[in-house]
């Protein structure tokens, strides 16, 4: 089934298929120690699962404060106001006893991890070179761990806001004067094309395999009124030297495998199709997976007629060498936003009686796509069917989309006159009086309209999902994933620009209901347990009360409704528990269900408990062991109330 929509490596697939079919269970990623968190997901397949079990179904509303830090970041904005931070969303790190963390202007710090006590901290001053990083201003998510089996060094690697790569030692904080040119290597360079350092950002962990650093990017993709932008290139770095050892083109050129997709010679200016979030990492086959998302402009394509591989696409390449192994499109032809925002899961299951090395993507538009990682096949068939197409003067359409046949999706497509909500007749009414005259009803893949032409479409999802960054988890003792979720309505108008003759994106606007409420039918999120080894959901449940107290549905006495800001929640699992951020009850004011960290059984779904927190949470949440306890510890709040916490029994 090797196609230019689905395409493998065919040299190595028969030698593929024999080499591998016995590998173990835990060959995905390097071993990382039971009581350890060594990446974003904790380890390179993104698993997001501990074998800690101190914390039970029993004790975890027993969970108290062990100890709180205050983000260095604080002492930057209280001298500089102008600086306008996003909440801390980093997720935590911890290794020999050190805890990890990047604040929100990309300084680095490492903690004791039974104080919390600052060890040490690394300032490149980012917001003395930059004005404000493109898109989502001031946010960092975290770095990677790495250590030398074969040596004593260990490293912690920083992409930062500065456009630079760092290797600072675990233990000290010190830069590796030897790694790149001082220290540094210039991320900005290794495009193959001169870009505008002022479009581009770093914020998201990089990814190791062996000694190599994979590094991806992130570009402006609001209002661009310029017909050239930076590609979203792979890079791949020596992790002890800092020498560029290979590129993947995510915007083919020249010869490239995939250039013909790019039509009247498009790939000589088109940009993005990078690979913001983060990534996954198969050690023992020596793949890097890269998800990655839509080429400039994010909801129009006019200028590049063509499906535009490698957009919006999986892409399994060699560590060594940088050659695409396999991949997968799932969107050809992006016009709605939906980039892959999160790393794919590695994982082993079994699928009608026969053992599978599979990889599990989750999407923005609730797909979960399933692959045997070592071939590219999918695990379920994954249909291209028509799609609706749309009358924008000089856009390229594509016909059909993929559909995964399994799993079911995880959050709600499209929407339909069955969908509005209708909790009163009232209500109802006053929802479709809002719709009618501003927006138009359709299904998945309804296509944007210019301003005037037109009565929109509400996008469902939106571009924040479905699945955002947070990502999902897998339990390896069950082939289960689990994938938090929010449901939430868009308008994506287009703009005509004159300084470039075609249309460009800017930020879709959120359409709501009567006083808020939303304008379809709950769960409004909502979390999802999918079992990879069947492709059927075990269960689905509401992630918190969502807006069952407003005053227009408090008297009706609702159950949980999902929701809370549409905010995603970071999850994690444990033997015995699903965490998840927020969650918790409404008591009236609907942040206090958000300023929670909740737990579910993971065989169930059943909602366990919630743990009050000092501030909301952002970052995933992430376990560890230390000195015979088990710490729960999770990075939260903005500006004066930015602090990492973390929790243990008492």
């Amino acid at each position: 089934m090797c196609t230019t929509r689905f395409a493998c490596g065919t040299v190595l697939f028969l030698v593929l298929v024999v080499a591998f079919a016995t590998l173990s269970t835990q060959g995905a990623q390097a071993q990382v120690p039971d009581r350890e968190w060594h990446a974003i997901g904790r380890d390179g397949a993104n698993s997001k699962y501990s074998p800690l079990h101190q914390i039970t179904a029993d004790n975890f509303t027993e969970l108290e404060i062990a100890w709180t830090w205050d983000s260095i970041s604080r002492a930057v904005t209280a001298e500089r106001e102008e600086l306008r931070p996003s909440p801390l969303m980093a997720t935590p790190l911890m290794a020999n006893g050190l805890v990890y963390l990047t604040s929100e202007f990309g300084q680095a710090v490492a903690l004791d991890a039974r104080t919390g006590e600052l060890v040490w901290s690394y300032d490149a001053r980012a917001y003395d070179l930059v004005d404000r990083p493109i898109n989502m201003g001031w946010r960092h998510r975290g770095l990677t761990y790495w250590q030398d089996d074969a040596s004593d060094d260990a490293r912690v690697f920083l992409a930062n806001h500065d456009l630079r790569l760092v290797a600072l030692d675990a233990r000290t904080g010190a830069v590796y004067p030897d790694f790149g040119e001082n220290g540094l290597v210039d991320l900005t360079q290794g495009l193959g094309r001169d870009v505008d350092a002022a479009r581009m950002t770093y914020s998201f962990p990089v990814a190791i395999a062996g000694d190599t650093i994979i590094v991806g990017s992130i570009m402006q993709d609001g209002a661009i009124q310029v017909l050239e932008a930076p590609p979203g290139h792979v890079r791949a770095y020596d992790a002890r030297t800092g020498d560029l050892k290979w590129v993947f083109r995510t915007v083919p050129q020249g010869d490239d495998f995939g250039v013909d997709s790019w039509g009247n010679e498009s790939w000589r200016y088109s940009g993005h199709s990078n690979v913001w979030s983060y990534m996954a990492v198969d050690e023992e086959l020596g793949y890097v997976y890269l998800p990655t998302g839509t080429p400039s402009n994010d909801w129009y394509g006019g200028m590049r007629p063509g499906d535009n591989l490698f957009a919006e696409s999986v892409i399994a390449v060699d560590v060594e060498t940088g050659q695409r192994v396999w991949h997968f499109q799932a969107i050809h032809h992006g016009i709605w936003d939906w980039d892959f925002p999160t790393g794919p899961n590695l994982l082993d299951v079994t699928v009608d009686g026969r053992p599978m090395k599979i990889l599990a993507q989750v999407s923005k538009q609730a797909f979960t796509y399933v692959f045997d990682r070592v071939t590219g096949e999918p695990v379920w068939p994954i249909e291209e069917r028509p799609v609706p197409v749309g009358d924008v003067e000089g856009e390229w359409y594509s016909p059909t989309q993929p559909f995964p046949t399994k799993p079911a999706p995880f959050d709600r497509q499209g929407i339909a006159l069955d969908d509005i909500i209708d909790f009163t007749s009232e209500i109802r009414a006053e929802t479709l009086e809002i719709i009618d005259g501003r927006a138009r009803l359709g299904p998945l893949f309804s296509t944007p309209v210019v301003r005037g032409s037109g009565l929109p479409f509400i996008q469902v999802p939106g571009p924040g999902g479905g699945a955002n960054w947070q990502g999902a988890a897998v339990d390896p003792q069950t082939g289960r994933l689990f994938v938090s979720s929010s449901t939430m309505g868009f308008l994506a108008v287009l703009v005509e620009r004159d300084v470039v003759g075609y249309f460009t994106d800017p930020w879709p606007v959120r359409l709501t209901g009567p006083q808020g409420l939303p304008l379809f039918k709950p769960p409004y999120k909502r979390v999802t347990a999918i079992d990879l080894n069947t492709g059927d959901h075990a269960w689905q449940v509401p992630h918190g009360d969502g807006p069952r107290n407003h005053p227009r549905l408090a008297h009706l006495n609702l159950g949980p409704l999902g929701g809370g800001g549409g905010i995603s929640s970071g999850p994690l699992v444990t033997p015995t528990l699903l965490i998840m951020n927020h969650g918790g009850r409404d008591y009236g004011d609907i942040n206090s269900g958000l300023r929670t960290v909740s737990a579910y059984d993971k065989a169930t779904g059943v909602h366990l408990g919630s743990v009050d927190l000092p501030v909301m949470p952002a970052g995933n949440p992430v376990t560890y062991e230390y000195e015979g306890r088990q710490y729960l510890v999770i990075a939260g709040g903005t500006g004066d109330d930015a602090q990492l916490m973390a929790l243990t029994l008492p």
